[in-house]
């Protein structure tokens, strides 16, 4: 029997939503459908190959879009299928999947593990730059004190 899956969850297809960890949470058959709720006009669907999907450019690989703000895909072949939000900054931004559609429900773990770690959030600028102020200020300090014990 076909299962049909919200893309993550009650956070569904948005930019705070860790994508990856969702679609471990879940095997998927063929058959199943997966429905991307979103706000029509902040977000988009597209399915992608692989290559698109790593790079997070839609120039070329886009086998289907969607856009209506409730989409339904369903997935009606045994491969891996790849999702991203085409909207500027957003895949790299983390919203983009991939997995393993299987054949026979028996089979465990539908989910294609990409070795591409999750982008960093946006806090991350600030904790980098914050880090390296550390350093810095560590590296300043720890000469002036040299500095004037030296002499």
């Amino acid at each position: 029997m076909a299962s049909v899956y919200t893309v993550g969850d009650q956070d569904e297809w948005s930019s705070q939503t860790n994508y990856a960890r969702w679609a471990e949470r879940h095997s998927f058959n063929r058959g199943d459908v997966l429905v991307f709720k979103y706000v029509k006009g902040q977000h988009n669907v597209y399915e992608v190959s692989e290559e698109t999907f790593r790079s997070c450019d839609a120039s070329s690989g886009v086998l289907a879009k969607y856009e209506s703000g409730e989409d339904e895909v369903a997935l009606n072949e045994v491969k891996k299928y790849w999702f991203i939000c085409n909207v500027v900054g957003h895949c790299l931004g983390g919203m983009r999947f991939g997995i393993q559609v299987k054949g026979d429900s028996n089979v465990t773990d539908g989910v294609f593990h990409s070795p591409i770690a999750p982008t960093p959030s946006s806090n991350s600028c600030s904790s980098y730059i914050s880090q390296r102020w550390r350093v810095i200020h560590n590296f300043l300090l720890f000469g002036l004190l040299l500095f004037n014990y030296s002499f």
